[in-house]
Parts: C-alpha cells; sequence; structure tokens
C-alpha cells in the first residue's frame, strides 16, 4: 500500500489497490490523519459516482464535491477528515456488524464500541468471533466487518436524526449489494425500527437489506442493563451462524 504524503494537503494515489480493497485502505488513511484535514485522492474506480461517495462517507471522509473521473479510467476526488470511525469492510465477510452512529468516545478512539463499559467485544469474544480485544481490523480478517448507520459522532445514540437513520440505510445498502456480506447484523434496534419496521424484535429479519439477510439484536451499551452479557454473545452466534449458512 503507497504511503500517504504531507505537502500542504494529505495526497494519495491509489494506483493497484482492487475496488473491493478501498474501504480497508481509506480505513489506514482515515487513522492517519487528523480531523479537517483534505486529501486529494486518485482511484481507480469504475462503479457509480454515487457509490464511490458512500464508500467514501463510510471510510469517514466529508465529501464536498462529486468524483470527477480522468481519462486514464481513474477517479479524483478531494475529500475532508471527519471526527468518526471508518468503515472497516471488504470481500467475503461472513457478518457485517452495523452499529447506529460512533460514540464521540470511540470516534476519538478509533475503535468502534471502544467505550469499557460497552458489552460488545465481550461479547464476540465470549462467542468465539474474535480473538483480539478492540481491534476492527482483526476483526475484519476473521471475517467480521463494521459499519454505522450514521457517521456523525455524537454523546448518545438518541441525538441520531430519522433523516440520518434514512440516508445511513441506504448507504449500508449500497455497501452490502456491492461487497455481499453473509449476514448484516444491526446492533440496537432503534435503526432498524427506525427505518424498516418499527414493531421489529431482536432476530433474524423477515426484511433483507441489499439481497442478504438481516439480524437484530438488542444494543451492546452498558446503559441497557436489562440484556445480560450472555444473551448478547447468544446473538451474535446466531447472526455468525447465519452467515455461514450459504
Amino acid at each position: 500500500m503507497p504511503p500517504l504524503t504531507r505537502d500542504g494537503a494529505w495526497k494519495w494515489r491509489v494506483a493497484e489497490v482492487p475496488a473491493e480493497r478501498l474501504p480497508l485502505t481509506l480505513h489506514v488513511a482515515h487513522g492517519q490523519m487528523t480531523v479537517g484535514t483534505s486529501l486529494d485522492l486518485i482511484v481507480p474506480w469504475s462503479g457509480s459516482a454515487d457509490r464511490l461517495i458512500a464508500l467514501l462517507i463510510g471510510a469517514g471522509f466529508a465529501v464536498p464535491s462529486r468524483p470527477e473521473p480522468r481519462p486514464d479510467g481513474s477517479v479524483h476526488v478531494t475529500v475532508e477528515r471527519m471526527r468518526t470511525l471508518a468503515d472497516t469492510a471488504g470481500p467475503s465477510m461472513r457478518m457485517l456488524v452495523c452499529g447506529i452512529n460512533p460514540s464521540i468516545y470511540s470516534a476519538d478512539a478509533g475503535v468502534g464500541y471502544a467505550r469499557p463499559g460497552n458489552r460488545f467485544w465481550p461479547a464476540a469474544t465470549a462467542a468465539g468471533l474474535v480473538t483480539v480485544d478492540r481491534d476492527p481490523v482483526a476483526a475484519l480478517i476473521a471475517g467480521m466487518g463494521m459499519t454505522d448507520f450514521a457517521k456523525r459522532a455524537t454523546r448518545t445514540a438518541a441525538e441520531v436524526t430519522r433523516d440520518e437513520y434514512e440516508a445511513g440505510f441506504d448507504r449500508v445498502t449500497r455497501l452490502v449489494e456491492w461487497l455481499q456480506p453473509g449476514v448484516v447484523c444491526f446492533v440496537g434496534l432503534s435503526g432498524w425500527r427506525t427505518v424498516v419496521d418499527r414493531k421489529a424484535t431482536s432476530g433474524v429479519q423477515p426484511e433483507a437489506i441489499g439481497g442478504r439477510p438481516a439480524y437484530v439484536m438488542p444494543s451492546t451499551s452498558g446503559l441497557n442493563a436489562r440484556t445480560p452479557p450472555a444473551e448478547l454473545s447468544r446473538h451474535l452466534t446466531h447472526a455468525w451462524d447465519l452467515g455461514g449458512s450459504d
């Protein structure tokens, strides 16, 4: 992977990275940059501009103008690093985990569910899905990608608006249609209830997303004390098993 170079602004030409590897490549770029800095990016891209914009937003960047095609088949776009989390996603995911939105704590840590009181990583470890705590790249290598409904970091998920849920669901749908994970596991019921089915309960959903099965489970936040850790692990196990059922 080519290094980022700084010359007034970040400039990166990604010449030989397959399109499906771009989310992880951009995750690395996001982690090297500071909030508010811009990235002048040239990437190989043959898909739609809207899908590339969705990918860049998922990677934690604001996209103030549309990508510009270049004669060599690549695309040029300038983006801005936001205070949020970057997706970890790629080909051959057994399960894509979709949270509500990053907390400010997690956005600054660069890891979803990073707060010590959150039970996601302990539950995923107990379920045998991961072996490395709070390491989304290691989780992706093991088959578990991560994204969010909304990218705006907030103190609580209650601050996410309906418009953000709807826009986020469209973005996640594009990601799923493209990368086709085995299953999408939504952590927390509020997003799915807002956009898809207001009466949804935990478990496999009758509606799919992007042609793939959807599983909804309770929030892993420490504020959700009514759901014990063992139950959270069982939900993750059920979703994981569903992702390997094809």
